[in-house]
């Protein structure tokens, strides 16, 4: 008897596995896409203004308004930066942080920057949250590019001085030229072996009230931090950090 309520149990294990297996419970990227879905390489290699059907996984939602919605998307071999989607109140709160979307869209550029724009969705069966991939020695090189969009990790940096527009030094400025206020998108220097580089807040994806936003106000010239965002693009590298870690 005792025999069978272990074969039995065993069963139910292997069951319920299998269950969430197929669930797409599992915080694991598909390799397979579906019919007439690009691999990131094909997406990679089409030209701008090319239509564009890509399977991946929401990392983060910048924005909604007037039923378009912007988000950052990866799969298992790189990111897409999806525009101004066509989505609904109601449906932009179904995509939370790891849900799988099919996008059907175009291939455009803006400033460096690659998206995909003119887009609609279909939420799928799937899970999956990327780890940041330390993009901290690719900084100034050409093959950081690669990385577009990317959840990406940029660590034992120092807090440099930022001049505003006047040539005031500070530790981060409301605006680029330090002309916003509390609110608008916040702007650091951070340097790491002899070279300086500008990082963001963006204030649509991570506003105000977000703790890396108060961590940035909180910084100082000198400090070291580690840093996690999403490798934006704009005339060159703009990360977009989304958690600031003084060390």
């Amino acid at each position: 008897m005792k025999k069978l309520v272990k074969v039995l149990l065993a069963m139910f294990m292997a069951f319920a596995l299998a269950a969430c297996g197929s669930s797409g419970s599992s915080n694991k990227a598909d390799t397979e896409k579906g019919e007439g879905v690009m691999t990131y390489a094909e997406y990679d290699a089409a030209k701008v203004e090319d239509e564009v059907v890509i399977e991946a996984y929401v990392q983060a939602k910048q924005s909604w308004w007037e039923n378009k919605a912007t988000i950052y998307t990866q799969d298992a071999d790189g990111a897409y930066f999806v525009y101004n989607m066509e989505c609904s109140e109601e449906d932009y709160k179904k995509l939370e942080t790891g849900t799988k979307v099919k996008v059907t869209g175009y291939k455009a550029e803006w400033s460096g920057e690659i998206e995909i724009v003119d887009a609609k969705f279909e939420i799928e069966q799937g899970k999956y949250i990327a780890e940041a991939f330390d993009a901290t020695s690719l900084l100034g090189t050409d093959d950081l590019i690669k990385h577009q969009n990317q959840f990406v990790a940029f660590n034992g940096m120092t807090v440099e001085a930022i001049k505003d527009a006047d040539g005031k030094e500070a530790a981060y400025l409301y605006n680029w030229d330090g002309s916003g206020n509390q609110g608008d998108d916040l702007y650091f220097n951070v340097s790491i072996d002899g070279k300086t580089y500008q990082f963001t807040v963006e204030s649509y994806l991570t506003n105000a009230d977000s703790d890396v936003y108060k961590a940035v106000e909180g910084l100082k010239i000198g400090d070291k931090v580690d840093m996690e965002g999403f490798l934006y693009w704009y005339e060159g590298a703009n990360p977009h950090i989304t958690k600031v870690t003084v060390k």
